[in-house]
C-alpha cells in the first residue's frame, strides 16, 4: 500500500512529484531522493484505548 506524502522524509521539503518507476515513489526536487513509504499494517493489540477497554472489561 503506496501512501501520500506531504514532506521529503530525509530532507523535509514539500517539493515532491511522484515518479511512474518504482510504482508509487516520489522524487524530491530539493534532495533529488526518489523514495517510496509503504505502511504494512495496524498493531492493534498497541492502540492505548484497546489496551484500556481490555483493562476495563476485565475488572
Amino acid at each position: 500500500m503506496s501512501a501520500v506524502i506531504y514532506h521529503c522524509p530525509f530532507c523535509a521539503e514539500e517539493d515532491l512529484r511522484p515518479v511512474e518507476e518504482p510504482r508509487g515513489a516520489w522524487h524530491c526536487v530539493a534532495c533529488a531522493r526518489v523514495f517510496s513509504v509503504t505502511q504494512h499494517r495496524v498493531e492493534t493489540a498497541q492502540i492505548p484505548g484497546r489496551l484500556r477497554e481490555e483493562e476495563e472489561a476485565g475488572r
